[in-house]
């Protein structure tokens, strides 16, 4: 009882944490910095930021807001290939666990699911320290992997995730779904888990930034241009990563159908592996009724979110249940209405359908989303209306008090419960 005592409560494996601006790198922030104000003791473990980071030096261990951070340097090639994350992957799952035994002096580990494999040196963290296991499934691997044909069955990746599954979900105490999809993907997929042991908790959106505003190479005024000479423009943008789980064909198709309405303009900001092609397809067609930006900070996004009419967002098919598009949630604060290429049984299409916040349909359905966008474009009073519906949906479900609370009440139980054996 004595070790047990002075052990601290909460550790937070990830990959990505503050002062990194990605979503998996402010969702896990957030969630410390909450958890640290409800009383727990919280420290994190994460990989030294490069690649996302503003800051250029960053010190490798801080204590902030509370939240004791030690951060660890690791390979970091580009992300653009598969080869290159699976290289970051492996690099930072091993340093991590040459810092194996950093990990008893807490209570509980929150794991995330990227990378695939770090869950696995929590589960050992379980087994050897009786450490209390939170598993955050952003993306459900290897299914996500095989769906967008990144491995194959009879790969090594494979094999090595089957296993890695097998050891996690026996220990795990509870597993964080982003969705009621993802949950019922994994109790059909993942014999040894019991529908008592997931907690649906969806990602949020606060608009808050945090880093300083002088560190942000802007582009603002770029997005201000784009503000003050709209002119009666429909503006149409997709802010989602553009990754293996999306659906751009669909975009790209009613892109083109569209090429000659000089009334409609579509703004696409972000990172990911799709991008390179989404420039190469807009150069090579001549569609100049597109623009593109890297990923957008600060004000330069809200003033992105402001300028836009309507969004789109989208997952590519067989990726519903597997992965759930955070910047959904963005989209929603703003209040504008939201196009969903993504299956009818998804959360996020249920919210768009039960309270007619926008549009849902399925990948390659190119006329049923020009469509869409030409019936918002003509019917300004449908598109607030249907703006307010989101917003609605967003101060209902996804505001990042209502969704960190399910964390603290969770973390809560777990760690009375364990003080109660």
């Amino acid at each position: 009882m004595m070790n047990r005592a002075k052990k601290k409560d909460i550790l937070f494996m990830c990959q990505y944490f503050y002062p990194e601006y990605i979503s998996s790198a402010v969702l896990p922030f957030e969630t410390s910095e909450v958890l640290a104000n409800a009383g727990f003791s919280v420290g994190v473990l994460c990989g030294y930021p490069k690649e996302y980071s503003l800051s250029t030096k960053v010190p490798s261990n801080e204590l902030y807001k509370g939240i004791e951070i030690k951060r660890l340097k690791y390979i970091q090639l580009k992300r653009n290939n598969f080869i290159g994350r699976l290289i970051n992957y492996f690099s930072f799952t091993f340093v991590v666990t040459l810092n194996f035994l950093y990990l008893r002096k807490y209570r509980s580990i929150i794991v995330y699911s990227n990378p695939p494999i770090l869950p696995l040196i929590a589960a050992l963290a379980n087994k050897f320290f009786n450490t209390k296991l939170v598993f955050v499934c952003y993306d459900v691997y290897p299914e996500l992997a095989l769906v967008t044909n990144s491995i194959s069955k009879d790969s090594i990746i494979n094999k090595i995730m089957n296993i890695v599954n097998r050891v996690v979900f026996n220990r795990v105490d509870k597993v964080v779904a982003l969705s009621n999809e993802m949950k019922a993907f994994l109790l059909k997929h993942r014999s040894n888990l019991s529908e008592q042991k997931i907690e649906v908790i969806p990602n949020w959106y606060s608009g808050k930034e945090y880093f300083k505003s002088s560190e942000v190479n802007s582009r603002h005024e770029t997005i201000n241009s784009i503000k003050n000479k709209k002119d009666g423009t429909f503006v149409v943008s997709y802010f989602v990563n553009m990754g293996i789980c999306q659906d751009l064909d669909t975009i790209i198709e009613a892109i083109k159908v569209l090429r000659n309405d000089n009334k409609i303009k579509f703004i696409f900001a972000g990172h990911g592996n799709k991008m390179s092609l989404l420039k190469e397809i807009v150069v090579r067609e001549k569609l100049d009724n597109v623009m593109i930006f890297g990923f957008l900070h600060g004000q330069d996004y809200q003033d992105a979110l402001n300028i836009s009419d309507c969004f789109i967002v989208s997952l590519a098919k067989g990726v519903t249940g597997l992965a759930v598009p955070s910047k959904t949630y963005s989209y929603m604060m703003a209040g504008k209405p939201i196009i969903a290429i993504m299956d009818e049984t998804a959360d996020i299409s249920k919210d768009l359908k039960e309270n007619n916040a926008g549009y849902v349909l399925e990948t390659g359905e190119v006329s049923k989303l020009v469509r869409a966008i030409k019936e918002l474009r003509d019917n300004p009073d449908k598109c607030i209306y249907m703006g307010e519906n989101c917003k609605n949906i967003f101060l209902k479900k996804y505001t990042k008090e209502k969704c960190t609370t399910q964390y603290v009440k969770m973390m809560k139980n777990i760690l009375e419960g364990e003080q109660n054996v």
